[in-house]
């Protein structure tokens, strides 16, 4: 087993917002994890924080898992999936905050799964002029990414500085262009110097071809 992935275990808790599922230390969380926030006080909140709503016995007060304001059951009702927050199950959240756990969900239930997976390139290390086919993926506990050929890497996500995407096809007139590989830039703990790193697909690899510029894809998501 990687070095990466020995603190894997998890516990379930209960909190205040609900159940969640979340290491079982702290050096093993996602670098894709959010913290719980603090609630509004009920005696700071008279009214709903959205709509001016005063609360009452029939008016009840309700806070946002995501951002943990205090709303009206009419701003406050959705239920949805939190994975940022290791949630079992779908949590009450506030309009505004209920969108983007939407569209953070796409991007736990496809690209974080992509990316899990796998795929393999060419990989050149700094500048160097030798290239290694080496299989690429996100550790279990999405902290790492690592590097498996003949020579092993592990690169701490958090220490990732750039991600540059290459692409072809690309035509002054506009046109569809398509991943083929990617520069990475970062630093190991401890050192203030950039390290690099080239990834490229194998152009022998046709079937393998989609997969590589799907997970480069997925890469540049969680870039951003």
């Amino acid at each position: 087993m990687s070095g990466c992935e020995t603190c894997d275990a998890k516990k379930l808790v209960r909190s205040p917002s609900g159940l969640r599922m979340v290491p079982e230390h702290r050096s093993a969380r996602s670098p894709f994890g959010l913290d719980e926030p603090p609630w509004v006080p009920d005696k700071e909140c008279p009214r709903c924080m959205q709509c001016d709503t005063k609360f009452d016995f029939i008016t009840r007060k309700h806070h946002c898992r995501r951002c943990g304001k205090c709303f009206c059951d009419k701003c406050c009702s959705k239920k949805v999936p939190l994975p940022r927050m290791c949630f079992v199950d779908p949590v009450r959240q506030c309009a505004e905050c209920a969108l983007v756990s939407q569209k953070e969900t796409e991007f736990y239930d496809k690209q974080l799964k992509v990316l899990m997976n796998g795929a393999t390139f060419f990989v050149t290390p700094g500048t160097s002029d030798k290239s290694e086919l080496m299989v690429c993926r996100l550790s279990n506990n999405q902290r790492y990414l690592v590097l498996d050929g003949d020579s092993h890497y592990e690169i701490e996500i958090i220490q990732i500085s750039t991600v540059q995407i290459l692409t072809e096809g690309f035509t002054p007139g506009g046109g569809n262009t398509r991943a083929i590989g990617m520069v990475l830039q970062y630093k190991v703990p401890g050192s203030e110097e950039l390290k690099q790193m080239k990834f490229t697909a194998g152009e022998d690899f046709t079937c393998n071809k989609k997969l590589s510029a799907s997970w480069l894809a997925a890469m540049h998501k969680v870039s951003k």
